[in-house]
């Protein structure tokens, strides 16, 4: 149905909201949580409006407090925060990577440029930059800091003064850089493209030795706890395959162990064929975490990502984590016994955080009730830090106590006028897509709602392995979109909030599902089925149904205006894929004589917005950054030279030299204030 003007002036207006976005979205976001390693003081980044400062806390009290001074909102993003073991300081990353052309972000436009860096700062607050490169970590003797630099490891004395020097020279592009127990050796990863490789630098001798080097993958190296051997994940070589699509199965990955004076490895465990033979990561530091009661990691073997425990001499794996629940992320404690994790067990769009002990697989709740929690951290004396949300309040840290209940220390991130009260519960809903598959989704609806029909806003997250949650969300994108989505309810909007087949939290199967994507959309049911629940509500006026999304939200929001304009009325597209061949080389050199590549290339086309632009009506806005990393440019170029012929209408807002992620707080603001006047445009008289 289309829209017209006198059938509108009969409908309610939406109300005034009672917050603006800029309040909504005015709380910090804390970030990369990081204990000492003696556990007496614990580290964070802060984003409070684009303002990214490291944050420290530490005992008795643990008082936090900013230990650097940055002030401006310039998209030099923080992260990778690395202790010196004596717990006086950190070393964290400072500005993003570069693009395929070498570029730093640099979305202020700086004239003289920017580097990505490595600085350090005490918790006595005084900062400096060390040198450029990225991921750094400190030897046990706090004597020599590592890092990387044009994918080469260099290093710094830390306690001498001397600069930054290139350590090893290599093929190759290094990472998960990991020191011994002793300081003697540096484990790392070598990348090179079409396989990687474990090597050892040998810091006394000054040479490399590579482990158990193979055709295949491999990644994740950690030491045993006498320094003499290192655990990695191996993933098998393959035929060359289109790189998208469900995974369910293949050649099992494998853990290995090699010795790292003689290289020589030997596989201790193998992932069996069928569920779980296609290797799935958890949220850590490393996909290997060494207790003591085993080697502990990720595994899908029942349909679920769960915790397995395999003691390297028996070879066999024990489920540590049993259920219909999904883990995300996982730390060991202090003493290497046990395993703090954080997961969707009987809460199936939230997060609780558990303990499982590694030596006896007992399992020990420590957040209850109805909030969101993750990252957990241990510290000394049986203390949890954490981060933690809810409905009405964002991310903050929190620290818990004994038997006491989790609070906050850092309650000055939530600004005073936060419009907490005001925020809508959200509720949990499912759904039938448009093939019958059940759909889970939050629903958002309007404080004082009333009587009448009122517009509809169906939100699309990106990803698509993601989740959206019934709360303010633990990744900083998703933060931004759950405030955007508030405000909208808060506006007089119903939104619908879908969690999409092809995304986490609700099994393997659930994430895996044929054809989704590039391989057939086969997504799009869930879009038609969005609409049509809504539309079967008495609260929606069924001709104001809008879409919005970023990423591949952006590309089924996109969707659904080309493939059913009937049923949505307008769209917003953050940043999303218009035509899948954009995101891959489908005219690839390789022998294509069976004609795969085309295949592939013909499906991914069909699966685009862009082949249905013929029957696409609705109006659109779509936003870009022309440095964006993750979605090509050339996205938003063809869809506007599409819709210009095809007379459809449409909006643009792009922003010169922002990446996928806005990295400017402003920037932020500037497109949803552009989505909330377009959306207001279409859907409101």
């Amino acid at each position: 149905m289309r829209i017209t003007a006198g059938f509108l002036l009969a409908l309610p207006l939406l109300a005034a909201p009672p917050f603006t976005i800029e309040q909504v979205l005015s709380s910090s976001f804390p970030s990369d949580l990081t204990p000492s390693p003696k556990g007496d003081a614990v580290a964070w980044i802060s984003n409070a409006q684009g303002v990214r400062n490291v944050w420290a806390a530490r005992a008795p009290d643990f008082r936090a407090v900013p230990i650097t001074k940055f002030t401006a909102d310039d998209g030099q993003d923080l992260d990778e925060i690395a202790w010196k073991h004596d717990g006086t300081a950190v070393l964290f990353t400072r500005g993003g990577g570069p693009n395929a052309r070498a570029e730093f972000p640099n979305p202020r436009g700086t004239p003289a440029g920017v580097q990505q860096e490595i600085w350090i700062a005490s918790l006595a607050g005084e900062a400096r930059k060390l040198g450029n490169g990225h991921g750094a970590v400190v030897s046990p003797d706090d004597s020599t800091a590592v890092w990387v630099v044009n994918n080469q490891i260099w290093s710094m004395p830390l306690k001498a003064g001397l600069p930054a020097a290139q350590l090893i020279r290599a093929r190759g592009a290094a990472r998960d850089l990991a020191w011994s127990p002793d300081g003697t050796s540096l484990a790392f990863t070598s990348d090179r493209g079409d396989h990687a490789v474990i090597g050892v630098y040998d810091v006394r001798n000054k040479a490399v030795r590579f482990l158990d080097p193979s055709v295949d993958t491999d990644q994740s190296p950690v030491w045993s706890p006498d320094g003499l051997q290192v655990a990695f994940i191996r993933t098998p070589a393959q035929p060359e395959a289109f790189p998208w699509g469900a995974k369910r199965t293949g050649p099992p990955w494998s853990i290995r162990m090699a010795d790292k004076e003689s290289g020589k490895g030997r596989e201790i465990w193998r992932a069996k064929d069928g569920p779980g033979s296609v290797f799935w990561p958890m949220r850590a530091s490393n996909q290997l975490l060494w207790s003591s009661g085993g080697i502990v990691f990720p595994w899908e073997h029942d349909g679920w990502l769960h915790l397995y425990s395999v003691v390297p001499t028996v070879g066999l794996a024990a489920l540590l984590t049993p259920g219909d629940f999904e883990v995300e992320d996982a730390a060991l404690s202090l003493d290497s016994k046990a395993v703090l994790f954080s997961s969707n067990q009987d809460d199936s769009d939230r997060r609780h955080l558990w303990r499982v002990n590694t030596e006896t697989g007992a399992n020990t709740r420590i957040t209850p009730g109805a909030g969101i929690q993750w990252s957990p951290r241990e510290l000394a004396g049986g203390r949890i830090v954490l981060l933690r949300s809810d409905a009405a309040l964002p991310a903050r840290v929190a620290l818990i106590e004994g038997s006491a209940p989790p609070r906050d220390i850092a309650p000055s991130a939530i600004p005073a006028d936060f419009p907490a009260s005001s925020m809508v519960e959200p509720r949990p809903v499912v759904f039938q897509a448009a093939d019958g598959m059940n759909i889970h989704a939050q629903l958002f609806l309007p404080a004082n709602a009333g009587t009448g029909r009122r517009p509809a806003v169906i939100f699309f997250h990106g990803g698509s392995r993601r989740q959206m949650l019934l709360g303010w969300h633990s990744m900083w994108y998703y933060h931004q979109t759950y405030g955007f989505n508030q405000y909208l309810a808060s506006k007089g909007y119903v939104v619908l909030s879908v969690n999409y087949r092809s995304g986490i939290g609700y099994g393997t199967d659930f994430r895996e599902s044929p054809g989704y994507g590039a391989t057939g959309a086969s997504d799009f049911n869930d879009v038609l089925g969005a609409g049509a629940w809504l539309r079967s509500r008495a609260d929606v006026d069924p001709a104001r149904i809008g879409v919005w999304g970023g990423s591949y939200g952006g590309y089924l929001a996109a969707l659904a205006l080309a493939r059913a304009s009937d049923s949505f009325a307008a769209g917003v597209d953050i940043g999303g894929v218009h035509d899948w061949n954009l995101e891959w080389d489908s005219s690839s050199a390789a022998d294509d004589t069976a004609g795969k590549r085309r295949e592939y290339a013909r499906v991914a086309f069909e699966s685009s917005p862009l082949a249905h632009v013929s029957t696409w009506r609705s109006p659109i806005l779509f936003v870009q950054g022309d440095d964006d990393r993750n979605v090509a440019f050339g996205n938003s170029v063809r869809l506007a030279a599409a819709l210009r012929e095809q007379g459809v209408p449409f909006e643009q807002l792009i922003l010169p030299d922002e990446v996928h992620e806005f990295l400017l707080h402003a920037d932020w603001l500037a497109v949803y204030h552009a989505a909330d006047r377009f959306l207001e445009k279409y859907l409101k008289p």
